[in-house]
C-alpha cells in the first residue's frame, strides 16, 4: 500500500512537471510574454609584472602605477603579482512582453558578481535594467545602460575585462534614451545621471552627488550609420557623438560660504567599424573634458579667485585627445586581433591657479598595445591575451596648463586567459 501511494505521489509530481511543457508543444499559439536567459560563466587567469591601478582585486586594470621608491630609491611598484577571479560570470535575461502605448515593448536585466568595490567582491551587482518601447521608427529608452559615449556599435574586443579604458569612455549610467531610425540612419537622445562610475573632485573621490548637485544631467546626441551586405558578408558602421556634463563639486567654499560654481564640460568622438571578408577593422577618436565618470584620465582645476572674502573661486576641466584601432579575424573558430590605444593629456584650455586633480592628472601620456587569440568551440570560449600598458608620469612639476612635466614611461605587461562557458 505504501509503495501504491508513493508511486501515484510521484505520478503526479511528475505529470505537474511536464504538463506545461507538454501544453506548450500541443499549443498553436506563441507566448504572449516571458523572460529568456542568457550569459556566460568566467573564469580569468592572469600576471602583471608591475602593480598597476586597478580595481576589484586587479581584475579591471587601467594603468601601470606611479614609482614609489624606497630609502634606497629602488621603486616598490616594480614587483609583479597574479591572479584567479571567476568574478565576471554573468546573468542575462532578456524579457518580452505584450504590446504598450502603440508600441512593442521588452526589457533586459543583467548582472555579475563583481561587486562595487574590493570589500564585497564576488557579491552580484546590477549592470543594465531596462525598458524599451520600440515603434516604428521611434524608440524610446529608460533605466541603467552603457554611456551614450560607450559606442555598442563599435568597441574594442579585448580579452582583458577593460575593454580598451583609458583610450575608450567606459561607464553605465542611469539614462533616458529616445532614437529615430530611418533607413540605415540613426540618431539618438540621450539624458543621464551617475551611479556607479561617478564623476571625482579634485581629491579623487567619487560620487554621483556632483552630478545630481547640479541640477543638470548630463546630455548626449549620436548619430549612427550602418549597412551591411550578408552575400558578400561586409559592413560598415561609423557615426559621431557629442557630450555635455555639468557638475557642482562643493555646495560651500573653504570658507563656509554657499557656492553654485559648476564644472561644464564638453566632449566628442568619431568612429569606423568596418568589416571585410574575413577581417574586422574598428577605429574611434576621441576628445574628452574633465572624463573621470567614463574612466578616463583627467579632472579640473581652480581657473580664478571669484571673491577673496568668501573664497568662491571657478573651475575649468583638463583635456585629453585618444585614439585606438582594433582588428581582428573573424573566423568561426580561431580568432586574432590586436588592440592599440594613445591618450594624450593636454591640460586646461587657460592657465589655472591650482594644479588639477581627479583621476591620473599627473599622467602625461598613454599607450597600450594587446595582440590577442581566441578560440571558440561548442559553448565553450578561451581567449588568451598579452596586453603591454605604458604610463607617462610627470616628476610632481607642472606647466601652467596643468600639464605634467618631465615625464617618464612605466611599463606593465599583463599575461591574461579567460575561460568562458556560455549558455
Amino acid at each position: 500500500m505504501k509503495r501504491t501511494l508513493q508511486s501515484i505521489f510521484f505520478t503526479a509530481i511528475l505529470i505537474a512537471i511536464l504538463a506545461p511543457a507538454l501544453k506548450a508543444q500541443n499549443s498553436d499559439k506563441p507566448k504572449a510574454f516571458g523572460i529568456a536567459f542568457h550569459g556566460y560563466v568566467k573564469n580569468d587567469f592572469f600576471y602583471d609584472t608591475r602593480q598597476n591601478v586597478a580595481a576589484r582585486e586587479g581584475h579591471l586594470l587601467l594603468w601601470p602605477s606611479a614609482p614609489n621608491l624606497d630609502v634606497n630609491g629602488d621603486d616598490i611598484n616594480a614587483h609583479g603579482n597574479f591572479n584567479f577571479l571567476a568574478i565576471q560570470t554573468r546573468l542575462k535575461g532578456v524579457i518580452t512582453g505584450p504590446d504598450a502605448l502603440g508600441a512593442k515593448t521588452s526589457g533586459v536585466i543583467e548582472g555579475e558578481f563583481f561587486g562595487h568595490t574590493n570589500a564585497d567582491i564576488n557579491c552580484f551587482r546590477l549592470r543594465h535594467a531596462i525598458i524599451k518601447f520600440d515603434w516604428e521608427k521611434s524608440h524610446l529608452m529608460t533605466g541603467q545602460f552603457w554611456h551614450p559615449m560607450f559606442i555598442i556599435e563599435c568597441f574594442p574586443g579585448t580579452v582583458s575585462f577593460n575593454t580598451g579604458m583609458g583610450y575608450a569612455p567606459f561607464s553605465r549610467n542611469p539614462q533616458l534614451k529616445y532614437s529615430f531610425t530611418t533607413g540605415g540612419l540613426k540618431i539618438s537622445a540621450t539624458a543621464y545621471g551617475e551611479r556607479d562610475f561617478s564623476s571625482r573632485n579634485m581629491a579623487g573621490a567619487a560620487s554621483p552627488d556632483y552630478i545630481r548637485n547640479s541640477e543638470t544631467p548630463g546630455v548626449n546626441l549620436h548619430v549612427n550609420y550602418g549597412t551591411k551586405n550578408k552575400d558578400a558578408g561586409t559592413a560598415l558602421n561609423t557615426g559621431f557623438a557629442v557630450n555635455y556634463h555639468t557638475m557642482l563639486p562643493s555646495m560651500t567654499t573653504t570658507a563656509g560660504y554657499i557656492t553654485n560654481q559648476m564644472v561644464n564640460s564638453m566632449s566628442g568622438l568619431a568612429y569606423v567599424n568596418a568589416k571585410f571578408s574575413g577581417i574586422q577593422v574598428k577605429l574611434a577618436g576621441t576628445y574628452c573634458e574633465n572624463p573621470t565618470g567614463m574612466m578616463m584620465p583627467g579632472g579640473y582645476g581652480i581657473l580664478d579667485t571669484i571673491n577673496l572674502t568668501t573664497q568662491e573661486v571657478s573651475y575649468i576641466p583638463t583635456r585629453c585627445a585618444t585614439g585606438w584601432v582594433d582588428i581582428s579575424t573573424t573566423g568561426p573558430k580561431w580568432q586574432f586581433g590586436v588592440f592599440a590605444g594613445y591618450n594624450q593629456n593636454l591640460g586646461t584650455a587657460q592657465d589655472v591657479l591650482v594644479t588639477p586633480g581627479g583621476l591620473g592628472t599627473n599622467i602625461e601620456h598613454l599607450y597600450r598595445v594587446s595582440p590577442r587569440v581566441n578560440f571558440k568551440t561548442g559553448k565553450i570560449q578561451i581567449g588568451a591575451e598579452v596586453e603591454y600598458t605604458v604610463a607617462a608620469y610627470g616628476d610632481g612639476t607642472y606647466d601652467a596648463k596643468g600639464i605634467p612635466l618631465n615625464p617618464e614611461e612605466v611599463a606593465n605587461i599583463r599575461f591574461i586567459t579567460g575561460i568562458y562557458y556560455h549558455f
